[in-house]
């Protein structure tokens, strides 16, 4: 009998983790009276990613290791990146994490380097760690990417989406002048992503290494981005990009491209879900964000999807890496997980709309060496502590009139401060 348990959340966790400290090994750390392996697994709890959804998943794996037992563990409103910090201090880390490696946390993590499922998974080089694999994930969150209303598109008399970032423009503008508010975007978050998927897809083609140089003030801001933030600037000088975009709320920009208000909409491939489950939705489709000419293979931002590391603490490392191979290579399994969140990898289909299937084949068309992160990065391609933020804000600031030489000097002054 397959036994479906969840930990109570991490904060009531971090407490009784105090209190049992001591007497840690009492149960030769997790193992129970009738010899059954506990593997606990700290993982995020969403209104996609239930507690439910969670119990289902590894229930087949619990089936074929009848002396395992997986117990999930609910990190609680605080998420899975604050939780295990908090519970690795209180020495009552679990055994797997669903959570992406850093170079802080990377000595706290098993390196997988030996296993060919983890070596071999969805962006297994870009997330290494001083040529080390902390973790092994299931697919990909695309992320350069532009959608876009097909109907808009037809009565403004765009016959094929663009493929450079000069023809994007001209779209926009047939797209104004046919009535259409050409960019859906808006505050919070929301802002920089534009400019991310205007920029990155040129800067990092152009400049591979471009993450490692500006950490190391080889590069600068205002180099790099300038065409970006400029072309950008120009967006919001036509209307293209509506002033009044900051303030709209993540929800509220979503629902309005998927009920035809607005032409294009750059956003990461979990809206497809999104889509899936939307009532009567706009005839949308997606092409890949484009570079500026002269620049073949555009980057592509991405970040990895549900990626798995086993912490040293864990005093059942062998079950914890049979658990791991079950989850990033079970074809059922991955395939649940792709679906459940969005989620593509190339080879690993499930029921999905149109849309989804065009993200499959965006998938399947990109090759690995044009994976890119995007915002402050990950693995060893990363940025200093604060760029996410720093450019939200002045991506906010351009759209409220600051002129583009303005923001670039304010991104050059902020890696001077922050790389010395």
């Amino acid at each position: 009998m397959i036994k479906h348990r969840t930990l109570a959340t991490v904060g009531t966790l971090a407490a009784a983790g105090l209190a049992l400290t001591g007497c840690a090994g009492s149960d030769d750390g997790g193992g129970t009276a009738d010899g059954t392996t506990e593997l606990r697994m700290l993982v995020n709890v969403t209104p996609n990613l239930t507690e439910e959804f969670w119990n289902g998943l590894v229930a087949p794996f619990e089936e074929a290791n009848p002396d395992i037992d997986v117990v999930i563990q609910n990190p609680g409103a605080e998420g899975v990146t604050a939780a295990l910090p908090r519970l690795l201090t209180a020495g009552d880390a679990p055994d797997v994490v669903q959570s992406t490696p850093t170079v802080e946390m990377a000595p706290e993590l098993v390196d997988l380097s030996g296993y060919d499922w983890a070596t071999s998974a969805p962006l297994a080089d870009q997330y290494s760690i001083d040529g080390k694999y902390y973790m092994a994930g299931i697919g990909f969150q695309l992320q350069s990417l532009w959608f876009y209303n097909k109907t808009a598109f037809a009565e403004a008399g765009i016959e094929e989406v663009p493929t450079t970032v000069e023809e994007l423009t001209a779209a926009l503008g047939k797209l104004k002048d046919a009535g259409w508010t050409p960019v859906q975007t808006g505050g919070d978050w929301m802002t920089s992503h534009s400019l991310q998927a205007l920029g990155l897809p040129t800067i990092v083609a152009d400049d591979p290494d471009w993450y490692a140089h500006m950490s190391a003030g080889e590069a600068t801001f205002s180099e790099s981005y300038g065409p970006a933030v400029e072309t950008y600037a120009d967006w919001v000088a036509e209307g293209y990009v509506p002033k009044d975009s900051l303030g709209i709320k993540y929800p509220d920009a979503e629902q309005a491209f998927l009920s035809g208000e607005s032409a294009v909409y750059p956003m990461g491939s979990w809206f497809a879900g999104t889509e899936a489950n939307a009532t009567d939705p706009a005839d949308i489709g997606v092409f890949r964000a484009p570079a500026f000419e002269g620049t073949s293979g555009p980057a592509m931002g991405a970040n990895v999807a549900s990626p798995y590391s086993i912490l040293k603490a864990s005093e059942h490392q062998d079950a914890a890496a049979k658990l791991v191979e079950f989850l990033v290579t079970d074809r059922t399994a991955v395939a649940d997980q792709l679906a459940v969140d969005g989620n593509f990898r190339d080879g690993y289909d499930y029921e999905m709309t149109d849309l989804g299937s065009e993200l499959q084949q965006i998938v399947a068309d990109t090759p690995a060496e044009d994976y890119t992160p995007t915002g402050q990065g990950y693995g060893e391609r990363t940025l200093p502590d604060g760029y996410s933020d720093e450019i939200n804000a002045q991506t906010q600031a351009l759209i409220g009139g600051t002129p583009a030489d303005d923001v670039l000097s304010a991104m050059d002054d902020w890696f001077a401060a922050t790389t010395g």
